[in-house]
């Protein structure tokens, strides 16, 4: 192997380490060094949130559709309430209020034609 082989791929590798280190899962039994709480909040939020997204698709595109955005606005609602609780921008304290306030009238909505459809 040449040289310039070895060089191009030990800079590949140091470059990629990191990106593909990101993509491993985090322990959340273990709080994460060096994070603060809200940090901390967002992961749970984010894990919880791609929790409840896991399901068994039916082959209906309708019903599939709501079931599983009705977890992703929960994960929007409970991101907002982070910002709220932690954040200091009075923009992006006003944008989560807006957030919470549209993401619970579309899971109602949701709910509602799950509800409609015996669904």
């Amino acid at each position: 192997m040449s040289l310039k082989i070895i060089a191009l791929t030990a800079m590949l590798a140091a470059i990629a380490a990191p990106a593909l280190a990101e993509d491993k899962a985090m322990d959340m039994s273990k709080p994460m060094a060096g994070h603060d709480a809200s940090s901390q909040a967002f992961k749970m939020a984010n894990d919880k949130m791609h929790k409840n997204m896991m399901m068994k698709y039916s082959g209906d595109a309708d019903k599939d559709f709501v079931r599983s955005m009705i977890p992703h606005h929960q994960g929007a609602i409970d991101m907002a309430k982070i910002e709220l609780q932690y954040g200091k921008d009075p923009d992006l304290r006003k944008l989560a209020e807006t957030i919470i306030k549209a993401q619970e009238s579309e899971i109602a909505e949701m709910n509602a034609w799950l509800k409609a459809h015996g669904k």
